[in-house]
């Protein structure tokens, strides 16, 4: 009996043929390898049981640590699980990694943001006559939660940072 898998949860073909492609030509720097179509496919569909496999083994440590949203512990921890922990240790360097990559652009974001609505307001009120003052402190309440969030997030980001660097 065949089983049948939707387009849903199909892999993009072109990033595997990729991923194949790269660390065949890591192996063998000096050889151009041919990869059969169905060696594609056998790689697409591993890939993708592998996925729902560990995606499963995270969602069942987060459900046992009382939570509805999975984090990156918990792939760790299904990693381990299921016995790729040789993976845990580069996965850990490599979020890191993007973190530090990605931390200027959570920030620029939010200000992006928050400029956006500070020139709607000043349009709309130019556009009416006069900025009322309920206007005014909604504007300045927006700006104070904005940088709240925005130093949780980078307190949380260094807790995170901390606790992977003791382990």
């Amino acid at each position: 009996m065949e089983k049948v898998v939707s387009e849903a949860e199909e892999l993009p073909k072109a990033i595997v043929r990729r991923v194949v492609k790269e660390k065949l030509s890591e192996c063998s720097p000096d050889y151009d390898f041919n990869v059969h179509k169905d060696a594609h496919l056998a790689f697409t569909e591993s890939a993708r049981i592998f996925i729902h496999y560990l995606s499963a083994t995270a969602n069942d440590i987060c459900k046992e640590s009382k939570r509805q949203t999975m984090n990156a512990e918990d792939v760790f921890k299904a990693l381990e699980e299921i016995e790729f922990s040789e993976f845990v240790k580069p996965l850990r360097a490599s979020l890191a990694e993007f973190r530090k990559k990605n931390a200027g652009k959570k920030g620029g974001a939010a200000k992006e943001n928050e400029v956006k609505k500070k020139r709607k307001i000043e349009y709309s009120s130019a556009k009416n006559g006069t900025k009322t003052k309920q206007k005014k402190e909604d504007n300045h309440k927006e700006e104070e939660q904005v940088e709240g969030e925005q130093e949780q997030d980078e307190e949380e980001d260094n807790e995170e940072e901390e606790n992977h660097g003791s382990e």
